[in-house]
């Protein structure tokens, strides 16, 4: 080889090593930067927010680079982001290789919106250990059978999530990452002000007739409006003369203080309650919490507070094509203001 081609492919080479360490430094600063950011405080707390926790709850395990709930994790964080007026704080529930997805995620997040937040990782092994009780008892009679999806303890999470939580956290509210805010989500933290003094929790209805699905051998025997839909899509307090289509567990808001000192609610979660109820209702679940959510609907309306559909709009019409198509309009409609839609079993949800 002539000198001058060797003298060629030597500073070719060398040339390649400068762009590709200017090119680490570069990444380097500004994961350094991103990092500064995501430790920083979101935003300066008003007066009229000082005294107030915004806290998060997302799950986020069982995941890789190209999983689905990857990118609706990352497009809730930024949605959350674009629209809150409050400083919000993520609580985020982990196994070790997600962890790792999520700290990248949240950095793309932060360094595309030139923004900063707070979360906290939570190891979902621990989660699982500090709530075996709780998924022992719930396990039998709300999971189609072991070891499909809704079997998992991390659908039955938000039941025991005030053992998660630091003591001091008085609330929070838990989000399926399958959602999009259309406004912000102060309007949902501020559906906790509007909690009756017996209410643990918050839920919006399940808009589908899934629950009359469920309920269709205790309703042949019994004259009731379970498993019905709202005549007018209203809200009724107490007992549900106008309907009661049952719960929908992607937005649950949980006053973590009051459940902490209720003895009802230990009470509740108790074997012998829940086969009490399945028993009563001849009521077979597959959707975890949020069956049991509905069962407490059913026997003490008093502990969950109903929110209008507009915090929770989902937008699944399975069961329109599976035996409910001439009722299905009737569950599915919601004429309230839209605040979060839903795209559950894997809907599009239009961001229009």
């Amino acid at each position: 080889m002539r000198a001058s081609s060797r003298f060629y492919l030597l500073n070719s080479f060398v040339f390649v090593i400068v762009c590709f360490l200017l090119y680490f430094v570069v990444i380097t600063r500004r994961l350094e930067t991103e990092q500064l950011k995501i430790s920083d405080v979101l935003f300066e707390p008003s007066k009229e927010h000082s005294n107030v926790d915004y806290n998060v709850w997302l799950i986020f395990t069982k995941v890789t680079n190209k999983s689905t709930l990857t990118f609706k994790f990352q497009n809730l964080i930024s949605n959350l982001l674009n629209v809150s007026t409050v400083p919000l704080k993520f609580h985020i529930i982990v196994d070790e290789k997600s962890k790792t997805i999520a700290k990248y995620k949240l950095s793309e997040v932060v360094y595309s919106l030139n923004k900063s937040l707070v979360y906290t990782f939570y190891n979902v092994q621990d989660c699982s250990t500090k709530l075996s009780d709780i998924v022992n008892v719930m396990t039998p009679f709300f999971s189609s059978r072991p070891g499909t999806y809704f079997s998992d303890a991390l659908f039955y999470i938000s039941l025991g999530l005030y053992r998660i939580a630091p003591s001091s956290q008085k609330r929070g509210i838990l989000l399926d990452c399958d959602l999009y805010f259309k406004k912000d989500i102060a309007l949902l933290f501020d559906e906790f002000d509007r909690f009756k003094p017996t209410a643990l929790y918050g839920l919006a209805p399940e808009l589908t007739p899934v629950y009359r699905h469920i309920l269709h051998m205790y309703k042949l025997k019994h004259n009731t409006t379970f498993g019905d839909y709202y005549c007018d899509n209203s809200i009724t307090e107490g007992i549900h003369p106008h309907g009661f289509q049952g719960y929908n567990s992607g937005v649950v808001l949980i006053d973590f203080e009051k459940q902490r000192e209720s003895k009802q609610y230990l009470q509740m979660i108790s074997r012998e309650s829940i086969k009490n109820m399945t028993e009563k209702y001849r009521f077979r679940g597959h959707l975890g919490d949020q069956d049991f959510y509905t069962l407490l609907g059913y026997e003490h309306p008093d502990l969950i507070q109903t929110l209008n559909c507009g915090f929770n709009r989902q937008l699944c019409t399975w069961w329109k094509d599976h035996g409910y198509s001439d009722i299905f309009k009737h569950y599915f409609q919601c004429n309230h203001s839209i605040v979060v839609l839903h795209g559950n079993c894997n809907t599009r949800i239009p961001k229009n």
